[in-house]
């Protein structure tokens, strides 16, 4: 009888290490809880085509509600063009003041200013929520353009030239301005090396975006 108990008690004790070894795992860590920027490890799936800047930002929070950092408040990096009813919107004034963490708690920049001047982004600091490297140039696939449509100062751009995929809601016509997350490029030159105004995009499509080096990927930045 007493070694009969020993095996159903044993066999509890295992059935509840495994059932309880998810909420283990899932517990962020301290570098998660002050974690403030990331790049997504996914994109909308179809291509420059987000839902807006209300689509992009909800992107941004689920990613981060999924590895434990969702009790802040986060936006994507992307300004959008005028129109006859809204004003241009610059990525810039989105984000927040900073400062910004990576996954791994490795300082990006200490506020707007220093992120557009002399930041700390690279391939191996621009990492996903959930801390992994991105494959840039070099790497098969090449994935490191970055949605951004900004300048190298975070803003939108004037005139009527698409530089946001329709303000992120086409998947097919248009083009979008993309950085390079690895500061790599085809020459040494500043728009190759930049990580938020490198080039265009071949077009909004999963397909055209593929084929100058991206996949649809983009930064989310704290807010608060």
């Amino acid at each position: 009888m007493k070694h009969q108990l020993k095996k159903t008690l044993l066999a509890v004790a295992v059935v509840a290490a495994v059932v309880l070894a998810p909420a283990v795992l899932a517990e962020p860590s301290a570098a998660t809880k002050k974690m403030s920027f990331f790049v997504t490890s996914v994109g909308s799936g179809k291509g420059g085509d987000l839902g807006g800047l209300a689509g992009a930002d909800q992107h941004c929070q689920a990613l981060a509600q999924a590895v434990g950092a969702g009790q802040r408040t986060w936006h994507a990096y992307l300004s959008t063009s005028a129109t006859a009813t809204s004003p241009a919107v610059n990525a810039r004034d989105r984000i927040g003041a900073g400062p910004w963490y990576n996954a791994k708690g490795v300082l990006i920049a200490r506020n707007v200013d220093e992120l557009h001047v002399d930041n700390h982004l690279n391939k191996q600091t621009a990492l996903t929520e959930q801390g992994e490297v991105i494959n840039g140039r070099g790497d098969t696939p090449n994935t490191h353009d970055m949605l951004t449509g900004s300048d190298a100062q975070g803003r939108a751009f004037p005139g009527d030239t698409d530089t946001t995929c329709s303000n992120w809601t086409s998947s097919a016509d248009g083009s979008a301005q993309v950085g390079h997350h690895d500061r790599t490029g085809l020459d040494s030159k500043p728009p190759a090396l930049s990580w938020n105004h490198s080039h265009p995009s071949r077009g909004c499509s999963i397909e055209g975006l593929k084929s100058t080096g991206g996949s649809g990927l983009f930064y989310c930045f704290a807010v608060k």
